[in-house]
């Protein structure tokens, strides 16, 4: 989980670095794509655990994870229709801080400390 939250801070301070420097629309792009492919990644690996010492709230989490994910998606779909739009760059950053860093921090930590209860760390 720590590694995930580390990665996720180096994305998203990836991305406001390329913002500030006036990036081009194709590293936002891979950006955007990395960010997406890594957070499924991330929430199916959390999913496969919770499943695996049977978290009881397993099922809202994951719907939480499918809307944070739709999104990811909506946004990255917005970026590519608008050629980069700042808006949509801003509202990605937005998500970034509100949504997945919220995410990590409140949901995740409840079910870190069910599965410590379970002598998981």
């Amino acid at each position: 989980m720590d590694d995930y939250q580390k990665k996720l801070i180096d994305i998203i301070n990836e991305l406001n670095n390329e913002v500030s420097s006036d990036c081009t629309d194709k590293v936002l792009r891979k950006i955007f794509s990395e960010l997406t492919v890594y957070t499924k990644s991330h929430f199916t690996e959390e999913e496969d655990l919770m499943s695996k010492y049977v978290y009881p709230e397993l099922s809202s989490h994951k719907e939480e994870h499918d809307k944070l994910i739709e999104t990811l998606q909506d946004l990255q779909q917005q970026f590519d229709e608008r050629k980069g739009e700042l808006l949509i760059i801003l509202k990605m950053q937005n998500f970034l801080r509100c949504g997945l860093v919220n995410h990590v921090t409140g949901l995740d930590k409840k079910y870190e400390i069910y599965l410590n209860s379970k002598g998981i760390v």
